[in-house]
């Protein structure tokens, strides 16, 4: 017989989260090796915080969060709570219960600069890497390293000549007043953006529009395409060279020849 379309709901539920998520679910490996890896950072995760005071919330839960967020490509903090709030498998891998509400967004804002003055992100990739599990997937012969521009928040309206000599909006016309380039001449020797004084105006290529950008490098080694290292710096045309140079220098004291792999723009 034909069951009815009874949306009530139950009001209570017995099943476990564990229980929930199939043996065979590839965040059930990821999570073991995140685990395993935090485990170790431990003393460094406490260092950041001060002994006395409210309790936080756990940094590794947050850690994990951060990683579904790049894994789901959830494109902001809000999204991720919210999906969060609903989604069980999420909060299974963060590690917070059914009942357990979704944090702020907020939480994000302050906690992420924390792990970065801490620097938490280069610090969990090596206790990732250095996992048994994962360490023999890695290739210590054949690597490639790529780079690309990471847009800064800046807007490019804070570009301005240096030294304050720029054009003064016109009175009344509010912080983000119309301002128009057209026939300006800009450089990074002469202008420079005053709300983000480290992003570069740089262009991707002939005929493109500069933007205010960093660059961002990641080192690959070719057996499983696994990233072994990463770093950030300063746009400009020989970053990702010398960057290629820092990142390659760990593995290139290791006995043997090793090959380094790069597009035509190194």
């Amino acid at each position: 017989m034909r069951g009815g379309d009874d949306q009530t709901g139950e009001l209570f539920s017995y099943v476990d989260l564990e229980a929930r998520v199939r043996q065979s679910h590839p965040l059930r490996a990821i999570r073991g090796i995140v685990n395993e890896a935090l485990a170790t950072l431990a003393e460094d995760l406490t260092a950041l915080y001060s002994p006395i005071g409210r309790s936080s919330i756990p940094p590794e839960k947050l850690l994990r969060a951060m990683l579904l967020q790049a894994f789901y490509s959830i494109r902001s903090e809000r999204l991720l709570m919210e999906r969060l709030e609903y989604d069980l498998l999420f909060r299974w891998f963060v590690g917070i219960g059914v009942d357990d509400p979704a944090w702020d967004h907020s939480v994000f804002t302050k906690n992420r600069d924390r792990l970065l003055e801490g620097d938490i992100a280069a610090k969990f990739l090596d206790a990732v890497l250095v996992q048994p599990r994962v360490k023999r997937l890695l290739s210590s012969d054949h690597f490639s390293v790529d780079s690309t521009l990471i847009e800064a928040w800046a807007s490019m309206k804070s570009v301005k000549p240096k030294g304050g000599s720029g054009n003064r909006p016109p009175e009344g016309a509010g912080r983000n007043a119309e301002a128009d380039f057209h026939g300006q001449k800009r450089t990074n020797e002469t202008h420079g953006s005053t709300t983000d004084p480290d992003a570069r105006l740089y262009r991707k290529g002939k005929g493109k529009e500069a933007k205010l950008c960093f660059m961002g490098h990641g080192l690959m080694e070719n057996r499983h395409g696994l990233l072994v290292d990463a770093c950030l710096t300063l746009a400009d045309g020989h970053a990702e060279r010398v960057a290629a140079l820092h990142m390659i220098e760990p593995h290139a004291d290791r006995p043997g020849s090793i090959t380094l792999g790069a597009d035509k723009g190194l």
